[in-house]
């Protein structure tokens, strides 16, 4: 399933765009047709502008004017002018359009992407190699000291434009996951519950934010915070 986001970026990026599964969202979502319908008529609009622009300037060019030609096209300044303003007015009615656009929290894209690796929820015994957990930690000069528990998992993968580096532990009520988010910045922890996932997202001074999650019944918002306090404390930054 597409979410609202996805479908209003894409939308934006191709009004035209035959994805069905967008066609199938806006059939779904009154607030997102009601969009697609705003931004079909934005795009008339402007179409329309344009038209009436150009038309307005051929006819105000004075007959002696200097004109160059492109493409076998008279194009004089006046055309230039209005073609300009069309743009500039296409530009800002678009960048209203994007600033509407819902943004995804970094707590959702969390979850979006630990979602996408179910076979790090695994409950297992069976630690990962010290070589490989310190090859996945290396970028984010980052080392774990014994308190962070038995690792059974390790992964760097790309988050918001950057490498990423998660690893989990096998806690008292199953799997904890960690991500290492040193391009993030939060002003104090944020909490979050959503889609099965409860976790919290710390503030790292110096080295960006951590994130910590369970799944399931991994306790509640308290203890979550409390493990991932123990876990920042099991974090060694070498740089």
């Amino acid at each position: 399933m597409i979410d609202c986001a996805n479908f209003r970026r894409a939308l934006l990026a191709d009004p035209g765009d035959p994805d069905p599964r967008l066609r199938a969202h806006r059939e779904d979502c009154p607030e997102c047709a009601r969009f697609a319908q705003g931004l079909a008529r934005f795009e008339q609009k402007l179409e329309r502008a344009m038209r009436v622009r150009a038309g307005e300037a051929s006819r105000t060019v004075p007959a002696r004017a200097p004109r160059r030609v492109f493409g076998g096209r008279p194009f004089g300044g006046r055309n230039r002018l209005a073609l300009a303003a069309s743009l500039a007015l296409g530009f800002v009615a678009a960048a209203a359009l994007w600033l509407a656009v819902p943004r995804p929290t970094l707590a959702e894209d969390v979850v979006a992407h630990m979602a996408e690796e179910p076979q790090a929820w695994l409950r297992t015994a069976v630690a990962v190699p010290p070589p490989a957990l310190r090859a996945v930690l290396r970028d984010a000069h980052v080392r774990l000291s014994p308190g962070a528990g038995l690792v059974t998992y390790a992964n760097s993968c790309l988050f918001r434009g950057h490498q990423v580096p998660h690893f989990v532990v096998q806690g008292e009520r199953g799997p904890v996951t960690v991500m290492i988010l040193v391009h993030e910045s939060v002003a104090r922890p944020r909490h979050f519950d959503e889609q099965g996932y409860r976790g919290v997202i710390l503030p790292v001074p110096g080295h960006g934010a951590m994130a910590v999650l369970t799944r399931g019944a991994g306790g509640d918002a308290a203890s979550v915070e409390r493990t991932a306090k123990r876990l920042l404390a099991a974090i060694v930054w070498t740089a």
